[in-house]
């Protein structure tokens, strides 16, 4: 429980609930992240070693460069189009496009074609962006929304950027025989959790709850789907997901805060605490396969930079490497691939429209075949 009057959000927000009562962890977590005045990613630079985490492009250059290689060889299934919109979710401080775009000049007819679109709400980030990528500024733009990027064939990337989607949660009771919806609440002088009426989930069940069982939903995955498809009905599309989840459907918390790279308490300092949630990659799968995707993994993300040439391109990178360089690219290379670190939690996901071939590197795998 927490004071609600420690930060101008949480006060926001308590007097939110006073007035009309109890607001759902999806409108909790909607506010904390994105709300105008004093959402988190509106005001806070969180990622690096003086934000609250470290994603994978500021572990590794590689990673940026795998992307960079990924989107050049899904240009060429695509059949080399004159103009290709490479479309990025949460750019973050812009480092992973800087390495793509980077490793890409050794395609030269890509950089050509190439026009940049860099999905960012935040002014903050977006000074960061403008920085990192100031030696391709003439390819790039950047917009509110998806809705301002031009038609055309579209390369999309998604990096740790569905983590951060509000989620609902419902929590079983067995005596009852129903679900609740979990809901945000005051209790004295903080922040607690409470339980709505009797609800009927918004997907269908394929496993069996016992009492307390928690269930995760993300309304906004099936929307996400349906613009992307609508972009792709004209123009070939390949979406690349790489994000930390879980492939088949389950039970369980995954909620989580974070602040100065350290777990925090749910309700500790809103607005400037980040809150994510693992991402259910079987959810995502499905209303994919609803809007007409052809859909590939998800692939642990260790395997799939693997596949496409990591261990390769470190032992170039090792040849001209300082022996303080060499145990950075070392470190930072058993980071993004060992099962115990991010190997296995985080997986990559491809979803294809208008394409014939399957994207790299998952033509070694069968594609993703779904319960009818």
């Amino acid at each position: 429980m927490q004071n609600p009057a420690q930060t101008p959000l949480a006060a926001k927000l308590a007097q939110r609930i006073k007035a009309g009562g109890p607001i759902s962890l999806r409108d909790y977590m909607s506010a904390c992240l994105y709300d105008p005045e004093f959402g988190y990613y509106r005001n806070v630079v969180a990622i690096g070693g003086a934000g609250d985490f470290i994603t994978a492009p500021e572990i590794s250059q590689i990673f940026g460069e795998s992307i960079g290689l990924w989107a050049g060889a899904i240009w060429r299934q695509m059949g080399g189009p004159a103009k290709i919109h490479l479309v990025e979710f949460g750019p973050g401080r812009g480092t992973l496009m800087a390495d793509a775009m980077r490793v890409l000049k050794v395609l030269p007819s890509f950089l050509s074609a190439v026009s940049v679109h860099l999905i960012e709400t935040s002014k903050v980030f977006r000074d960061r962006q403008e920085a990192a990528l100031q030696g391709f500024s003439s390819a790039i733009q950047w917009h509110e929304s998806l809705e301002t990027v031009p038609a055309g064939p579209s390369i999309v990337i998604a990096n740790e950027f569905l983590d951060c989607f509000p989620i609902r949660q419902f929590i079983f009771d067995e005596g009852a025989a129903f679900w609740r919806e979990r809901l945000v609440d005051i209790a004295g002088d903080g922040f607690a959790w409470g339980l709505g009426e009797a609800v009927s989930l918004p997907v269908e069940l394929t496993l069996e709850p016992s009492d307390g069982s928690v269930l995760e939903y993300c309304p906004a995955l099936a929307p996400l789907m349906r613009e992307l498809a609508a972009r792709s009905a004209e123009f070939p599309m390949a979406a690349l997901f790489i994000d930390y989840g879980y492939d088949r459907q389950s039970f369980g918390e995954t909620l989580q805060a974070v602040r100065s790279h350290r777990f925090a308490d749910v309700f500790a300092a809103p607005g400037e605490t980040d809150l994510t949630a693992h991402v259910n990659f079987d959810l995502l799968r499905r209303v994919a396969k609803a809007e007409g995707f052809s859909i590939f993994g998800p692939m642990p993300m260790g395997e799939w930079l693997l596949r496409l040439g990591l261990e390769a391109r470190a032992s170039q990178l090792l040849k001209a490497a300082s022996p303080q360089e060499a145990d950075a690219i070392k470190t930072g290379v058993a980071r993004l691939v060992d099962p115990a670190k991010m190997g296995i939690l985080f997986k990559a996901a491809a979803f294809t429209r208008g394409l014939s071939e399957t994207p790299p590197p998952f033509q070694a795998v069968n594609k993703t075949e779904l319960d009818a």
